[in-house]
């Protein structure tokens, strides 16, 4: 007898093949049999009409302080993901002293427009060394399985302390042998991989580059030859590719030192449309050489929120909306509907390090109820700028 029958969903097993209409069987929390299934069950669960899919694994979270709290890990779990990986793009909470907590939070904030106050209110830091962190994950009942990186933020910050925070001070020589035996030990201790962020769009709460930015190839290449010395692990890394050729080669030559596998985070960007399309050649060419570099990707272009609650907004760097930024929501709106204080706010301009994020009003959209994950161009707030003859921050 099985435990379970799934019974008439369409069965996507994730092979590539057509999807079917099928019954899945389950044994002793195993899969046993797939298709037409007259054998009897202790529970029958109707799937018409539904999806039947193997479950997600996604492999570019940020879970890292909410699995400390939240064993059930929403929305992922909700969603059909059985495995998150978490400490993505160089930022998380572990190798931790003391005194960095406020500047990890201050940093995962900035990058991943996660409130800081949940964080602080949330994690209990019982940890400080990477494999304390995961033995305070592993002691938690999660409603799924969780893999956690090594970030290089928060190993720059333990090692270098407030010097790490700064992406234009290099570490020395010790200092990097340091980097890269944590990394290691991290690793062995059951981390998948390493990660770190170079692009300015990750910044701190404060709008301060993410501290592994411009790390130099001795920085890079060091922490990468000590990874190598293991033999485990991957790395994840998030770049701009402003000098492609450059910084393509200098994560290469990671590859080639440590001989462990990379995946590189890519999308397009506006200011360089057919960048990707280089990158990949470049990702592909080291793939039959022999590299194991992958592209990640993706399923649907990145989208921020914005909004005068969120992280952002397009006046969020104006001085005349700093001076009431700490106000409440109420009192904010009432400032905000005073003329004198609206013909200020309009005469200033969005900050350049903001622009490209919060400035273009051509790529800026109203979520709607239900939210337009897909708008078109002439839903922009520029267009509808243009309808109504305002300008565009006017109608923001």
């Amino acid at each position: 007898m099985l435990d379970r029958i799934i019974r008439g969903g369409e069965v996507i097993d994730g092979t590539g093949a057509p999807g079917k209409t099928a019954d899945v069987g389950i044994r002793d929390g195993r899969i046993v049999s797939v298709g037409q299934i007259d054998e009897p069950a202790r529970e029958t669960v109707s799937a018409d009409g539904l999806l039947v899919t193997p479950g997600w694994v996604d492999v570019h979270t940020h879970y890292d302080g909410q699995v400390t709290w939240d064993g059930e890990l929403t929305p992922s779990s909700v969603q059909g993901v059985t495995t998150a990986v978490m400490g993505n793009c160089g930022v998380g909470f572990a190798p931790a002293s003391p005194d960095r907590h406020d500047w990890l939070i201050s940093l995962m904030e900035g990058v991943e427009d996660i409130p800081g106050t949940a964080l602080a209110e949330g994690i209990e830091w019982q940890w400080e060394s990477f494999p304390e962190y995961l033995d305070a994950v592993e002691s938690r009942s999660l409603a799924i399985d969780v893999g956690a990186q090594v970030p290089h933020g928060a190993l720059r910050a333990y090692v270098m302390g407030e010097r790490g925070a700064d992406h234009r001070v290099r570490p020395d020589p010790e200092e990097i042998s340091r980097m890269g035996r944590l990394a290691r030990e991290g690793i062995e201790a059951g981390a998948l991989g390493f990660t770190s962020s170079r692009t300015r769009n990750h910044r701190t709460k404060d709008g301060e580059p993410t501290p592994s930015l411009t790390a130099g190839p001795e920085e890079m290449l060091g922490i990468a030859e000590e990874i190598g010395r293991g033999g485990l692990g991957v790395f994840e890394i998030v770049a701009d590719f402003a000098d492609l050729e450059d910084e393509f080669k200098l994560l290469r030559k990671m590859v080639e030192i440590s001989g462990r596998p990379m995946s590189i985070s890519v999308a397009q960007n506006d200011r360089v449309p057919d960048q990707w399309r280089r990158l990949l050649d470049q990702i592909g060419e080291a793939a039959e050489v022999g590299l194991p570099m992958k592209a990640q990707v993706a399923p649907r272009a990145i989208g921020l929120l914005l909004g005068l609650e969120a992280s952002l907004h397009p006046f969020i760097g104006h001085p005349t909306y700093q001076s009431i930024k700490d106000l409440s929501r109420e009192e904010k709106w009432a400032r905000l509907k005073d003329p004198n204080f609206r013909a200020a706010l309009l005469t200033e301009q969005t900050p350049e390090m903001l622009r490209f994020l919060v400035g273009d009003f051509e790529r800026l959209f109203l979520l709607g109820d239900p939210p337009n994950y897909e708008p078109s161009p002439d839903q922009s707030l520029a267009a509808e700028a243009r309808r109504r003859g305002l300008s565009e921050q006017e109608w923001a």
